[in-house]
């Protein structure tokens, strides 16, 4: 703490009007430093090279089963159409109490909603499918 002396005797009955400035410069030394301490965390990053996007072969076993969906909605078991969801979940239920499940792979075409893909999904969850893909094309750029 600091005390501010006048210099001579005749002005004892008047104010001192001054700050005492020692705790706010305590004050502002002490944010300075947590914020020289938190900022170099909070803004740093790992740098890292990314792989470039590459699609490998994909490697289709013969037991792999391939469901597609079109523009419309409509399922497909290989290449044959599925009346309902009803009927693509009894195949699924047949499939999934295989000793060795195969995998299952999702064709959807790229105007098909979401949602068509989205049922494929559920029904292979509900089935009790392990191994679920997305077949994809490449893309032209390397």
């Amino acid at each position: 703490m600091s005390v501010l002396i006048p210099p001579d005797e005749a002005h004892d009955g008047a104010l001192l009007a001054g700050i005492n400035t020692t705790p706010l410069v305590d004050v502002m030394l002490v944010l300075l430093i947590i914020f020289l301490i938190t900022i170099p965390v909070v803004t740093s990053s790992v740098m890292l090279t990314l792989p470039h996007e590459r699609f490998a072969p994909n490697q289709q076993r013969p037991d792999s089963i391939i469901i597609s969906v079109d523009r419309q909605g409509q399922l497909f078991w290989f290449d044959t159409p599925l009346p309902d969801a009803d009927a693509l979940a009894r195949r699924l239920s047949d499939v999934a109490s295989r000793a060795e499940q195969p995998s299952v792979q999702i064709r959807g075409d790229r105007q098909a909603s979401f949602e068509g893909v989205g049922r494929v999904l559920a029904a292979c969850e509900r089935a009790g499918i392990a191994k679920v893909a997305f077949i994809t094309e490449p893309s032209a750029r390397q």
